[in-house]
């Protein structure tokens, strides 16, 4: 039995770092060890994700709201204003909104064979209470 913050790390995570990564490259000018570097990954990584062989399993460029916090990482960490504390808050966010629009069942049930679209309502109710 998988928690959701599991299946967040499998699927959603690396959308994120992905979307984060094309964003600091093609509007930043940023190289990919910048981004490695900037990311806490190594360079493969950030190579798989510009060529969406990893992080490919959520668009998360098709939910402005999540991208409107990609796009203020993204530009926090171009003018060096990012800390540790920002960038996780910002990831936790974007994690809320994953759970609280059910994204992240599908991708549950992929992974948990006990997981039960039809009876789950855990994300949605564990985002009302963040």
């Amino acid at each position: 039995m998988l928690i959701p913050c599991e299946v967040v790390v499998k699927f959603v995570l690396p959308s994120v770092r992905a979307a984060l990564a094309k964003r600091l490259m093609l509007n930043y000018g940023f190289k990919q060890i910048e981004v490695a570097k900037l990311l806490g990954v190594s360079q493969p990584a950030i190579s798989l994700y510009s060529r969406r062989l990893r992080g490919g399993a959520l668009n998360v460029e098709d939910y402005p709201d999540i991208m409107e916090h990609i796009d203020l990482l993204a530009k926090s960490f171009a003018s060096g204003n990012v800390d540790y504390k920002f960038f996780v808050g910002e990831v936790c966010s974007i994690c809320r909104i994953v759970r609280t629009k059910g994204l992240l069942c599908s991708f549950h049930k992929i992974v948990d064979s006990e997981c039960n679209l039809m009876d789950c309502d855990l994300c949605k109710s564990i985002s009302q209470k963040c």
